[in-house]
């Protein structure tokens, strides 16, 4: 598959990328993505949840009726889970969500992404560029330039470029990556995903 190459203006500039099949062309295998993307979200969940059990509540542990004889149900202590203001039965306790996903099984989820992105025609690519200072403005205009302002979007880099990263900090659906910070989720969370020359030449042997 071929792409055209585009400078920050959004001008074509008559030269021509190729996206390399055994990244971009394969069959999306989707239970992999499920896999990848549901360990992404899992390793972000801090896990510090906790609310009280029966022993770990204060109040009194007197029992507030006799056990026959009323005509109600049986009763304990005020602790009781059954209680206004009571206990929680099988609370959430602190837990560590983080689970193991092979490399091979990462690898296939984020080329199947890739591919989706690429059967959707959601993959523009752009001359080397860098900022000489950070300046949104200039972000902005490349996304319009680009004519992806009002879409979100990853621009994936090959390597870290201080200027670019702060000028697309401010912008709500703009994010800037480098290569190895590139993973399944990111991919799919983009409506459109926008590639350096440099950045799609270590992506292609991926």
């Amino acid at each position: 598959m071929e792409l055209s190459v585009y400078n920050i203006k959004g001008e074509a500039t008559g030269k021509t990328v190729v996206l390399n099949d055994s990244v971009f062309g394969i069959e999306p295998n989707d239970h992999a993505i499920y896999l990848d993307v549901k360990q992404f979200l899992a390793n972000g969940r801090q896990g510090t949840h906790k609310s009280k059990e029966r022993s770990e509540l204060s109040g009194s542990t007197r029992k507030l009726k006799r056990q026959k004889g009323t005509g109600g149900a049986r009763s304990g202590d005020i602790n009781s889970p059954v209680m206004v203001g009571g206990a929680r039965v099988f609370g959430p306790k602190p837990r560590d969500y983080h689970f193991k996903l092979n490399k091979k099984v990462k690898s296939l989820a984020r080329k199947s992404a890739l591919a989706y992105k690429a059967q959707e025609n959601a993959i523009i690519v752009v001359e080397d560029f860098a900022f000489e200072a950070p300046k949104t403005k200039e972000f902005v205009a490349l996304t319009k330039g680009l004519q992806v302002a009002d879409k979100k979007l990853v621009l994936v880099l090959a390597d870290q470029n201080k200027n670019v990263y702060l000028s697309a900090r401010n912008l709500e659906k703009a994010s800037v990556v480098t290569v190895p910070e590139l993973n399944t989720f990111k991919v799919l969370d983009a409506k459109c995903l926008v590639l350096t020359e440099a950045s799609l030449a270590v992506i292609n042997n991926f």
